[in-house]
């Protein structure tokens, strides 16, 4: 089960011209489709009086991923597509990128646009860096607090990390796991205590 995706570290951005127009990458961090577009939003009010505004990205995880880019003006496949293609070429999710193109006065044509829409979105992306991060999900333990020592064991072994506790009427733990290691770690616990631990997944987030 993939417990994992890439994303950028941090937001950047990169700036190239190409015979005389000025091309400037911006990507963020972008969680969700209202995220991304609040990011575009951002980026034509900061250069209003640019050519185009040329943006891609894409949101989400699995069946869940969403995407949309936009040429912004551009011929048709010269400058949306070009940025799509860079993110999903470095296997990326939750990342939004705009290349800003001011117009020097000299057309680039079809291939000379793919190229530079291209170049400044890859620039930007490596600026940005790239990131693991894993898919957690929470699991809710509860045991006889005699138990203690060996759920902590467990939970050790399982690199989970400890979300909450509750000390009432039987010890209880929230403990944050990789997705994929939810199944092991249920099947180990419940071996460890002789089936005396109680075991409940939520939905990974």
């Amino acid at each position: 089960m993939e417990d994992q995706y890439f994303t950028i570290d941090k937001a950047a951005h990169s700036e190239i011209k190409v015979k005389g127009s000025r091309f400037i990458g911006h990507v963020a961090l972008t969680e969700t489709r209202d995220e991304a577009e609040a990011f575009i939003t951002a980026i034509n009010k900061q250069h209003h009086s640019a050519t185009h505004n040329c943006t891609a990205y894409r949101v989400g995880l699995g069946d869940a991923s969403a995407f949309r880019y936009s040429d912004d003006g551009e011929p048709s496949g010269t400058a949306g597509k070009p940025i799509m293609d860079m993110i999903d070429g470095r296997d990326l999710t939750q990342v939004t990128c705009v290349v800003t193109r001011y117009y020097g006065g000299t057309k680039l044509g079809c291939g000379g646009l793919v190229r530079a829409y291209g170049q400044c979105a890859a620039e930007a992306l490596d600026s940005a860096g790239i990131k693991t991060r894993y898919i957690m999900q929470s699991i809710q333990i509860s045991y006889p607090y005699d138990l203690t020592g060996v759920v902590m064991h467990v939970v050790e072994r399982f690199e989970g990390k400890i979300l909450a506790s509750d000390y009432s009427e039987s010890a209880r733990q929230t403990v944050g796991l990789k997705r994929s290691k939810v199944d092991p770690f249920a099947a180990e616990l419940i071996e460890a205590t002789a089936g005396k631990a109680g075991v409940t997944a939520e939905e990974p987030g």
